[in-house]
């Protein structure tokens, strides 16, 4: 299970505090846990540290509560070790359907789970900063200055949105990343003082729904004011901050009242 020095492992995006029942544990008690908790769907089940199986709510859906979890466990279960590589786990995820995959040492014992949104950070967090040096780049070159780039937390009211709308279907999803910690980084460009949101626009209008102040991004500073294209749309459509973002619902847009109309018209006599 050896990985390349230059592949990213399960250890590095697990999670080492797992919480766990034991064999002896009751359907009812678990079920309660379960039921309790936002992140477990189902639990490993674990004696002295070693992984004797694994337990979900649907293993509980027909057991009485004073059954113990042995009897209703998954024992022919899928696990990952530390040194996997990241990718070929996502793929056993993904393609298994399971949500986590519990991680074990050499000796079977449990050192920690990852899960599949583990597996969508480490994706976003290799492919941002490619986007990113892009943009950079690109700046560069059309416009002749010299830039920096920086992560860091920016007040969402100090940014000037350069896309004029955005889709209610969409934001549904942003929300719901962001209420989990999976929302990519922004991308800014700090044009001698004038933040200018480039990418993310998604997920600024639903952190802006859900009360958040700041969020995470990569700032591309130039040395120098330049005439971006992207402030033009800024400057003709006068949006002056998150807020001036158009939320557009497709479920009561006019081309789709307009193709029911159409339907009625259809059942009409001629």
């Amino acid at each position: 299970m050896d990985s390349s020095d230059e592949s990213l492992t399960v250890e590095e995006y697990m999670t080492r505090e797992v919480s766990t029942v034991t064999p002896t544990s009751t359907v009812g008690d678990v079920a309660r846990r379960i039921a309790d908790s936002d992140d477990h769907s189902g639990l490993p089940v674990t004696d002295d540290s070693h992984v004797e199986g694994f337990v979900s709510a649907s293993d509980l859906l027909l057991a009485s509560d004073e059954t113990p979890i042995r009897e209703v466990m998954s024992t022919d279960l899928l696990v990952a070790h530390p040194d996997m590589n990241l990718d070929d786990a996502a793929r056993v995820i993904l393609r298994s359907g399971i949500q986590r995959l519990p991680v074990v040492d050499d000796s079977g014992d449990l050192v920690g789970i990852i899960a599949n949104t583990d597996v969508i950070r480490s994706q976003i967090e290799r492919a941002t900063p490619d986007k990113v040096e892009e943009l950079q780049e690109t700046i560069e070159e059309v416009h002749g200055v010299e830039t920096n780039r920086d992560r860091q937390e920016v007040l969402l009211s100090e940014l000037r949105p350069t896309q004029t709308r955005v889709y209610a279907d969409e934001l549904e999803g942003r929300s719901y990343e962001l209420e989990r910690g999976l929302a990519e980084p922004l991308v800014v460009v700090d044009n001698d003082g004038e933040l200018l949101l480039v990418d993310g626009h998604h997920r600024t209008t639903a952190a802006n729904e859900l009360g958040i102040e700041e969020m995470e991004a990569y700032v591309i500073s130039v040395n120098k004011r330049v005439d971006l294209e992207m402030a033009k749309t800024a400057e003709e459509e006068d949006l002056q901050s998150v807020s001036d973002i158009t939320i557009v619902d497709y479920a009561r847009h006019p081309l789709v009242e307009t193709t029911q109309r159409m339907g009625e018209d259809d059942d009409k006599p001629a």
